[in-house]
């Protein structure tokens, strides 16, 4: 496990464009508190992609943004499980169509609540606050 630290939003957004580079898989799962970066670390990965418009899909649970002149990748697809309680849920709006696909980058906020029923292959990566105020705890 390698550990990061970030001092701002920005340097959160930039490791996320770094890291993407090395994702040895499709699905990304997101653990961290509330506020700990997991979109901002989304936003930076859309940015490697050219992505501008990233945003949070807390209320919609799940967006899917086309990734242009890739060949590894024609989605991202961004999905947030705060309001979810169980994976069932997530099968009635299609999440095995993506995680099944490899050609589409999948990033799970708020992993852990599904964790149990992900695949194996999933690379987990750990966001927290740290002391300071714009400070955050990347594992990866």
């Amino acid at each position: 496990m390698i550990k990061y630290t970030t001092n701002s939003l920005n340097e959160t957004l930039k490791l996320g464009e770094k890291l993407v580079k090395n994702f040895d898989t499709n699905i990304i799962g997101l653990i961290g508190e509330l506020g700990s970066g997991k979109t901002a670390f989304v936003k930076g990965v859309g940015q490697y992609f050219g992505i501008k418009n990233i945003t949070s899909p807390t209320f919609v649970v799940m967006k899917i943004y086309k990734i242009e002149n890739n060949k590894k990748y024609n989605n991202l697809v961004h999905i947030d499980c705060y309001r979810f309680e169980d994976y069932e849920s997530l099968i009635d709006i299609g999440i095995k169509n993506y995680l099944n696909d490899k050609k589409s980058l999948v990033l799970i906020e708020w992993a852990d609540k599904i964790k149990d029923s992900l695949p194996k292959e999933t690379k987990y990566i750990k966001l927290k606050l740290g002391k300071k105020e714009n400070e955050r705890i990347i594992n990866t």
